[in-house]
C-alpha cells in the first residue's frame, strides 16, 4: 500500500506518495505534465527493495500551486524536487522520471552530481526546445494565455467515468492507465468533476532552453543512466535525441513496446530494468 505524504518546502507544500521499506534504496520519482505522483501506482510495488517517493509536482495533484500571475517555468521544477529531497532527509539519492519528470531528474543529476546516485528516466530525457526565431513568438502568447485566463471556464465533467474517457482521448492511454491518473487528478466541483492541476500549466512556455544549453547539461551527467522508451513514444521520432544520449557518459537506452506511458501500461517489463538498476547503487 501506498504512503501518502506532505512534504513542506521553504516556499511550497508538496504532497507525494511513497513505497517500500523506510530503509530501503532512497528513489525520489517525478512525473509527466499534466499527470500526478499516482502514474508510479503500477510500477512501485514491483520495486520492493526501494524506498520510492514519487512527488505531486507543483500545480498538479495535491501539491500547491504557484502564486497568481507567477508561470511554471521548467526549471522551477527542479527547485521543487531539490527541496523534497531535502524535506525527507536525503543527501544522497537516485532518480527516476517519465516524460516532463525524466527531463527534470536529468538536469537534477547534472547540476547536482555529488547528490544523485543513479538516474533513470522514461520516455523524457531534458527539456523540449523550440526554434531561436520563435522566442518573441513564444513570449507573446504566454502573456496572452495569461491575461486570458480569468475569462476561461475549465471544463467540468459529469461523472468520472467522463473524465477517465476524456483522458483515455486525449493521451492513447488504456481505460486503467487513465483511471490511475484521474482518480488523484480529479476534484469535485458542484455536482461534477474538475482537474485539481492548475490551468497555467497549459500555457505556451515563455521561454524555452536551446539545444546547445540542453547538451551541455547532458555533457554534465556523471551517475549511471538508464533510459527507457516506447516503440511508439515521443522520444525514438525524435532524431536530435540522438545527440543528446551521446552526450552522456554512463547511459544505457533501452526500448520497449508500447507508447508513452510504458511505466503504466506495461509496468512488469519496466520493473524488470529498473530493479537491477536501482540494484547496483547499493552493490
Amino acid at each position: 500500500m501506498a504512503e501518502e505524504l506532505e512534504l513542506q518546502t521553504p516556499w511550497l507544500r508538496l504532497a507525494a506518495r511513497a513505497w517500500g521499506p523506510a530503509n530501503g534504496s532512497p528513489v525520489l520519482a517525478a512525473h509527466g505534465w499534466l499527470d500526478n505522483a499516482a502514474s508510479f501506482d503500477a510500477l512501485a510495488p514491483l520495486l520492493p527493495d526501494v524506498r520510492l517517493v514519487a512527488v505531486d509536482l507543483t500545480g498538479h495533484g495535491g501539491s500547491d500551486h504557484r502564486p497568481p500571475g507567477v508561470p511554471y517555468h521548467f526549471v522551477d521544477f527542479i527547485a521543487d524536487l531539490v527541496a523534497a529531497a531535502d524535506a525527507l532527509g536525503w543527501d544522497r539519492f537516485a532518480l527516476l522520471g517519465h516524460s516532463l519528470g525524466g527531463g527534470l531528474v536529468s538536469f537534477i543529476a547534472a547540476a547536482l552530481p555529488e547528490r544523485v546516485t543513479r538516474v533513470a528516466m522514461i520516455e523524457g530525457l531534458g527539456p523540449p526546445t523550440s526554434h531561436p526565431a520563435d522566442g518573441p513568438a513564444d513570449l507573446r502568447k504566454a502573456i496572452e494565455q495569461m491575461n486570458a485566463l480569468p475569462r476561461k471556464r475549465p471544463p467540468i465533467y459529469p461523472s468520472m467515468d467522463a473524465a477517465i474517457q476524456a483522458r483515455c482521448e486525449a493521451s492513447g492511454l488504456s481505460w486503467l492507465a487513465a483511471s490511475i491518473l484521474v482518480a488523484r487528478g480529479l476534484q469535485a466541483v458542484g455536482e461534477g468533476y474538475g482537474w485539481r492541476t492548475d490551468p497555467r500549466l497549459r500555457f505556451v512556455s515563455p521561454l524555452y532552453l536551446s539545444e546547445p544549453q540542453i547538451l551541455a547539461y547532458m555533457e554534465r551527467i556523471q551517475a549511471p543512466a538508464l533510459l527507457i522508451c516506447g516503440a511508439d513514444g515521443y522520444l525514438v521520432k525524435r532524431a536530435y535525441m540522438q545527440e543528446r544520449y551521446a552526450c552522456i557518459a554512463d547511459l544505457t537506452v533501452k526500448i520497449l513496446p508500447g507508447g508513452h506511458h510504458p511505466h503504466l501500461e506495461d509496468p512488469q517489463s519496466c520493473a524488470d530494468l529498473l530493479k537491477p538498476f536501482f540494484a547496483a547503487t547499493t552493490a
